[in-house]
């Protein structure tokens, strides 16, 4: 769906206050406020706060598709697209990170009415185009015919979380010595070794 200017502005308002104070936390009465905005104009646009949740999470997670899709299409090889999902994936889990921190905390929450289906509906086309690449690759020779699609989103994803929600503990033990340290360790030493992990599984 296509938003006007003041809607993404909404969006993104809500999507911080969500992060910053949960679900429960935040109020239709302070997105407006934040936004300059009444309260009848946020829900004219998006009718409900769980209609407004789902909308910023396909608003967020959409764009990756057409991503995947120019993938499909490059005149590189398998092993190639393999490793440019995995980094593409990765880049958009870190631009993401409070969308993705309130889609988990909901879907394991499960007492809302929130409509995840649409999400869903995406992560299957992401899914499909993933396993076009697999099945290019077996075509060639170059991966295991029992290859599990399936998996490789899990792994990236959560490797990516267990290691974000977890920061303190991994700078201190990898010794790092500042937030942009670890933020340089997770879009390229981590994007590294998950490639190295996902093409494992796939490579013969």
């Amino acid at each position: 769906m296509d938003y006007n200017s003041k809607q993404i502005e909404i969006l993104h308002i809500s999507e911080k206050l969500f992060a910053e104070k949960g679900f429960d936390g935040t109020s239709i009465r302070e997105i407006a406020k934040a936004a300059d905005i009444n309260v009848a104009m946020v829900s004219y646009y998006f009718g409900s706060k769980e209609k407004l949740l789902d909308a910023i999470i396909i608003h967020r997670v959409s764009g990756f598709r057409m991503i995947l899709e120019n993938l499909k299409l490059e005149t590189i090889s398998p092993i190639e697209k393999i490793k440019k999902f995995v980094a593409l994936y990765i880049n958009k889990l870190n631009e993401n990170k409070n969308v993705y921190q309130i889609i988990h905390f909901e879907i394991v929450n499960q007492k809302r009415a929130c409509d995840f289906s649409a999400f869903s509906e995406i992560k299957k086309k992401n899914l499909l185009l993933l396993e076009n690449i697999i099945a290019e690759g077996q075509k060639a020779n170059l991966f295991k015919s029992n290859c599990n699609s399936l998996l490789i989103p899990a792994i990236v994803i959560g490797t990516f979380s267990q290691i974000y929600n977890n920061k303190k503990f991994y700078i201190e033990m990898m010794n790092l010595k500042s937030e942009s340290e670890f933020e340089n360790y997770i879009l390229n030493d981590l994007k590294e070794e998950i490639t190295n992990v996902v093409l494992g599984m796939l490579i013969k």
